[in-house]
């Protein structure tokens, strides 16, 4: 199972960061247990949690094969996650709070896999850009 980024994954994202005007960027890579299909797992988790009119994460894009945008109700930013090679999730965490808040989205967000997905995830990553 592959468990590393793409060179040309990795210099995509870093490039999309470097011309936006977000004030914080992380990026999270979380792997999950072998024979697990994590990111189809989310995606059907916030899709039930949406459906029952509660949670704070919710969809924010188009709907895309492999690809999810989501948003934070209270906290500025959005999420975007990616089905990477060997079912590991790619997430680009992004915040556009000026108030030095920018850590409550990322915040948020790992507290939901981990309450969530904590049985089916055996690693997460997490890579600071600004």
């Amino acid at each position: 199972m592959e468990t590393a980024w793409s060179a040309t994954t990795a210099l995509n994202t870093l490039n999309r960061i470097a011309m936006s005007k977000i004030t914080s960027t992380k990026l999270v890579q979380i792997v999950p247990v072998p024979g697990v299909r994590l990111f189809g797992e989310m995606v059907k988790k916030e899709a039930a949690i949406a459906r029952a009119n509660r949670g704070t994460l919710f969809r924010s894009g188009p709907k895309e094969r492999d690809r999810a945008r989501w948003a934070h109700t209270s906290y500025k930013g959005w999420i975007n996650l990616v089905r990477s090679a060997g079912e590991v999730v790619t997430v680009e965490v992004r915040s556009r709070s000026e108030e030095g808040d920018d850590w409550q989205i990322l915040h948020a967000f790992v507290g939901w896999v981990d309450r969530h997905f904590a049985g089916k995830v055996r690693a997460v990553h997490i890579h600071y850009q600004d």
